[in-house]
């Protein structure tokens, strides 16, 4: 079985095991996130991220933290497949011989070249999960937001086709995206890299068990999020932004003004639920990633 077939094939187990695990503290994070600024005596939508499960789970069922995750799964193959896949090969490419172990530097330069490639995947599918995801807390407000119920996934890219500029609509945040997936991927493949050699006591880290996997990739996956984080609150606030009367011009407009009316708390709204999330959902797919890799010879 080629290099490519194998990265394509583990890619996407690994990313199913992600998204298994991960998708419901993810929901709650979208909900931080687009909650707006409360009035002023008025308390916010939810107090924290305990309060936001509680609150999901009374009005939506259990199954209200899932909402949002048929887009991911849709796309995880693709998604995982690409990344996995454009990592390996640019490992390839800057091996100087086969077998040869990469430096953290180098897994570094993969994870960004790969974070550029998956963007364009990210995109319209962020677009879609964060609106199913924040219309609850949203219309809990009589935001101009939730003007449109959506009644699922593709009830939202329809939507967005024929009312917010057809493809365009899909992609937008598409730079808030890249500027999340790009440096953060670096970080998590340079994070993983050095871990694993850490705990292999050197460069050949192929006799890892199960347990070092499980600890570098959840390790990793922070990484990701530290990196990054208030580059994720913006792209989810300019991807729920109303179409007609929008909040934001762009990018540094949100970050103004979320700096302005709720200062560095605003940019980190939803930090707890992230890492929540990151460390068990990387954990699982790293090591999915790696065993399903291993069996495939």
């Amino acid at each position: 079985m080629g290099d490519i077939a194998k990265d394509l094939t583990a890619g996407t187990v690994g990313g199913v095991a992600q998204l298994v695990v991960g998708h419901p503290f993810d929901t709650i994070k979208v909900k931080l996130q687009s909650q707006p600024t409360p009035l002023p005596g008025q308390l916010p939508r939810y107090s924290g991220a305990i309060d936001a499960v509680r609150q999901t789970v009374a009005a939506e069922g259990a199954g209200g933290l899932f909402k949002g995750m048929g887009a991911p799964l849709a796309t995880v193959a693709a998604f995982n497949a690409v990344l996995f896949t454009v990592r390996g090969q640019t490992e390839a490419f800057l091996r100087s011989e086969p077998g040869v172990p990469l430096t953290v530097n180098q897994q570094i330069v993969c994870g960004a070249v790969a974070g550029t490639a998956v963007s364009f995947l990210a995109c319209p599918t962020e677009l879609i999960k964060c609106r199913l995801q924040a219309q609850g807390a949203l219309a809990s407000i009589g935001s101009a937001a939730v003007a449109v119920k959506y009644a699922g996934p593709m009830d939202v890219a329809r939507h967005v086709l024929q009312s917010e500029g057809g493809m365009r609509g899909l992609f937008k945040g598409l730079f808030p995206t890249m500027a999340r997936e790009i440096p953060g991927n670096a970080a998590m493949f340079g994070m993983y890299e050095a871990l694993k050699q850490y705990f292999a006591g050197g460069t050949d880290t192929s006799g890892l068990g199960r347990g070092s996997l499980i600890v570098a990739g959840g390790l990793a996956g922070g990484s990701f999020w530290i990196s990054v984080y208030p580059t994720d609150v913006i792209k989810s606030v300019i991807q729920i932004d109303d179409y007609k009367n929008p909040k934001f011009s762009g990018f540094f407009d949100a970050f103004k003004k979320i700096l302005a009316s709720e200062g560095i708390k605003g940019l980190y709204k939803g930090f707890g639920p992230a890492m929540g999330r990151s460390v068990p959902a990387n954990a699982a797919c790293f090591l999915a990633y790696e065993m399903a890799k291993s069996s495939l010879g």
